[in-house]
């Protein structure tokens, strides 16, 4: 079994970065592999709503000049998948979005290429609007038909400068009861 992480941060080792990292570190005790896939700071491009994806139903999208065929195709191949954003101006980033709504289409004119799989979303956060950018993340991965996974609090940590969620204790609890829920969810499904 194997859960990507997708870093929608521009900071590639940043606070999101941590966060996704905490999340493995609970999975891989359970033998689960994880792979960190740094989409964020890459010069990506949104969708235009061409719909030829549901054209040449290729499990890509047209657009293949940047990242995000990349990132669908590791998300096609996993069984789990933990999409990670910071939070700006209440939602996540610009290359997080693009990776939504292509990943979606792409995902909806292929089968439901991620129909059954384990998900779920992290962000962080300087002090507010983390939850609309939960909300995004959350969005994509329940309307491509994945069990999506909670944890012992909305998956948030506070953080602005690199490594200050570190000192965010309940939010990296969080992390950890998150990968161990995935954990969980998985072994049941694919174990």
């Amino acid at each position: 079994m194997k859960v990507i992480g997708i870093n929608g941060s521009p900071r590639k080792d940043g606070n999101t970065a941590l966060m996704i990292g905490r999340v493995f570190a609970e999975l891989e005790k359970e033998g689960i592999q994880t792979e960190l896939y740094q989409l964020g700071g890459q010069l990506v491009a949104g969708c235009r709503a061409c719909r030829a994806c549901f054209q040449r139903q290729d499990g890509k999208c047209v657009i293949g000049n940047d990242c995000i065929n990349e990132c669908i195709a590791k998300m096609a191949e996993a069984e789990g998948i933990l999409l990670g954003s910071p939070t700006y101006f209440a939602n996540c980033t610009t290359e997080m979005k693009a990776l939504i709504d292509r990943g979606g289409y792409v995902g909806k004119a292929n089968g439901d290429l991620y129909a059954g799989k384990v998900g779920a979303a992290v962000s962080a956060v300087r002090r507010a609007g983390s939850l609309p950018t939960l909300d995004a993340m959350n969005r994509l991965l329940l309307g491509a038909n994945m069990v999506v996974v909670g944890s012992s609090y909305w998956n948030l940590a506070i953080g602005r400068e690199i490594g200050e969620v570190e000192g965010d204790e309940e939010g990296m609890r969080t992390m950890e009861n998150l990968g161990k829920n995935m954990a969980r969810v998985m072994k049941k499904l694919f174990g």
